[in-house]
């Protein structure tokens, strides 16, 4: 579910006049591995054009960076996008999405629009993402419970590296395309029970194999598992309300709009809640001038 709101804003210049590249995030320049990351990123799309011009990259995020609210994936997807483009190719949505789960895998599910599913692939060409269904297929809504919006020490492209070494992994994998199709169904049909059911499994089962990696990565923080219980509840309560958490300690809180204003509410009076940041189902990555 790509997100309305909350975005990744990004501007690349090609010149024969830099010597090397270059890059700011939101006005501070960035240098060693965050620099040389986005530096082979971009040489994928300098081998697409055809030229060796070095690059001014310009971006910023409108919610915290490095907190697991995916803001690798938002700033990859923009990457793609605003690089190419500046380096003379237009790429189809496909193309799009490929390169830039190049740069992040999550990045390909942030290209096209609405609620997207990536494809399983085996090769390059093969491994992208895709519409499910657009924006206004389903009105949710996703009221992001930030409990810390510090950058988390690991991150998740180190964090993904240890995944194997958890018993769990591999039963976690097996069962992917399961709990895949059941995703799928549940938003194709709106059935928010079976959407709940499987997000939160899904978002459980990636925690506990993170948590028995070697060494283990705990991202949850008190707030964090506060917040989690707390959407149990109301749900058993009789709110249509869940959560799915990613590499950090932050919530993803979704529920229907027309439950948004209580659930958001609710979020904020939470112990170790420091803001709520509301987002809609969104569209695609886009040039915006």
């Amino acid at each position: 579910m790509n997100l309305d709101g909350l975005f990744s804003q990004t501007t690349v210049t090609f010149s024969a006049s830099f010597g090397s590249d270059s890059l700011r995030i939101s006005n501070r320049p960035v240098t060693g591995p965050g620099l040389e990351r986005v530096s082979r990123f971009l040489d994928l799309v300098r081998q697409l054009a055809g030229m060796n011009l070095r690059a001014e990259v310009d971006s910023e995020n409108n919610f915290p960076s490095g907190a697991g609210i995916a803001s690798s994936a938002a700033a990859f997807a923009a990457l793609a996008l605003a690089a190419s483009r500046a380096a003379g190719i237009v790429l189809t949505q496909r193309e799009l999405s490929r390169l830039a789960r190049r740069g992040s895998g999550s990045a390909c599910r942030s290209t096209p629009s609405g609620f997207v599913e990536w494809r399983v692939g085996e090769t390059d060409e093969d491994s992208y993402a895709f519409s499910i269904a657009p924006p206004e297929h389903w009105d949710l809504v996703d009221c992001v419970a930030v409990v810390s919006a510090g950058h988390k020490k690991t991150g998740s492209t180190e964090g993904h590296a240890l995944a194997s070494t958890s018993p769990l992994q591999a039963a976690r994998v097996a069962d992917a395309p399961r709990r895949l199709d059941l995703c799928r169904r549940a938003i194709l049909e709106r059935d928010f029970d079976a959407f709940a059911s499987i997000v939160e499994l899904d978002s459980d089962m990636m925690h506990a194999v993170m948590m028995t990696s070697t060494p283990g990565l705990f991202y949850w923080q008190p707030a964090s598992i506060t917040v989690m219980e707390a959407v149990r509840e109301w749900r058993g309560r009789g709110i249509p309300v869940c959560y799915t958490v990613d590499a950090g300690p932050n919530i993803h809180v979704i529920c229907p709009r027309e439950q948004v204003e209580g659930v958001e509410r609710r979020v904020r009076e939470l112990p170790g809640v420091q803001d709520v940041l509301v987002a809609g189902c969104g569209g695609p990555a886009h040039i915006i001038s």
